[in-house]
């Protein structure tokens, strides 16, 4: 009998962790998922370092001693340490990056979201961090705000592989898109060989349903009421309908015709927040052809256990779903006004992670530098 997980791959769906932490990486726990669980690449950000160095200090003790006596500033110590977790990962996963002829056996690290409004500060520090890794199979992740866009295609540009982060709504991933596709014809005119450049656009989905079923709730109707936890997975059916228009066109069948991959959607923010939801809701509702879940443990463990994969459940959805966009509407839900504070809240809690981040490392560097003395 085949596993959920594997059900989920056979369907075409990669799957991928969302989380990453040295004890993970020295323990074993990693490889393991990979022969176990299906799992074929890991997402990182600011939150998951900051639990992974905040709450597992021990893990970076001998690390962050030794930036201490040399001298490295906060920030530089971060990197250093981030850095390393990221390149031993992609080592882990370079035999499924090299049996996946790249699609698959990726490894995320975000730049700073301090830069989340500045595209020049954001285009640098892609460029750094892809160098200090080194490895052919790493993602850096770039967000889709109106300044990330701009960078996006300027990395993409240098041949630099990248996951954008932080999506909502359809009207910015048509954008995201179109960034894509013109940091790939930029490659290409580079002289770069566009077929090693890949990237996955990430599509945040529990986020969409906590931020409307808050306003379905203030406006207290029965017709407010039966729309209750529907917006997340249509408006990702919606994103993939999106996807197939789009990689369609003219445009894009010339980049690709020529060797170049398509941008895979990524399901991003697939933990169940509602209790009262079925916990594998945003892996079993958006299985289809050509896309990544990026789960938390508590979410892929779950789906191992009783996720029921019952094919592809977003083809042929998307008429039902455009109606659900037009009940919110009906009700008096402004989608857009709520993808925008979507967006702004994800920024401000990856930079308030960033800053307790830096705050958790600021405070073991003083304190090896106290035990030195």
């Amino acid at each position: 009998m085949s596993t959920p997980t594997e059900k989920l791959v056979a369907e075409g769906v990669s799957i991928w962790l969302d989380d990453l932490s040295r004890e993970r990486i020295t323990s074993g726990n990693l490889t393991e998922l990979i022969s176990t669980r299906n799992v074929s690449g890991v997402t990182t950000n600011p939150t998951i370092f900051q639990g992974a160095i905040g709450g597992g200090g021990h893990a970076y003790a001998d690390q962050i001693s030794e930036l201490a006596k040399a001298g490295a500033s906060v920030d530089d110590a971060i990197f250093a340490a981030t850095t390393d977790d990221v390149r031993d990962a992609a080592d882990i996963f370079r035999p499924v990056y090299d049996a996946t002829n790249g699609v698959d056996g990726r490894v995320s690290i975000e730049v700073s979201p301090d830069l989340a409004h500045d595209t020049d500060a954001t285009i640098a520090q892609a460029k750094e961090l892809w160098a200090k890794v080194d490895r052919p199979n790493v993602h850096i992740k770039i967000p889709a705000t109106k300044a990330g866009l701009p960078a996006i295609t300027a990395v993409l540009a240098e041949g630099i592989s990248v996951n954008v982060t932080l999506i909502f709504s359809l009207e910015r991933y048509a954008e995201v898109i179109d960034a894509f596709l013109s940091g790939v014809e930029k490659a290409q005119a580079n002289g770069h060989d566009i077929s090693q450049i890949h990237s996955v656009a990430s599509f945040f989905v529990s986020r969409v349903d906590t931020e409307v079923d808050k306003r379905l709730a203030a406006i207290g109707t029965d017709e407010a009421a039966g729309l209750k936890s529907l917006a997340g997975v249509a408006n990702a059916r919606l994103a993939y309908e999106l996807f197939e228009k789009e990689f369609a066109t003219d445009r894009a069948k010339a980049l690709t015709d020529a060797g170049a991959n398509a941008q895979r959607p990524l399901w991003a923010s697939t933990g169940v927040k509602d209790p009262n939801l079925p916990d594998t809701l945003y892996v079993t509702e958006l299985v289809a052809p050509g896309t990544v879940n990026t789960m938390p443990e508590k979410t892929l463990e779950a789906t191992f256990d009783h996720g029921q994969i019952a094919g592809d459940a977003v083809t042929g959805t998307y008429a039902a779903a455009h109606e659900v966009f037009d009940r919110l509407a009906a009700v008096g839900v402004d989608f857009a006004d709520a993808t925008q504070v979507l967006e702004d809240e994800g920024v401000e809690k990856f930079i308030a992670s960033w800053h307790d981040l830096q705050g958790t490392v600021k405070a073991a560097l003083e304190d090896a530098l106290q035990a030195t003395r």
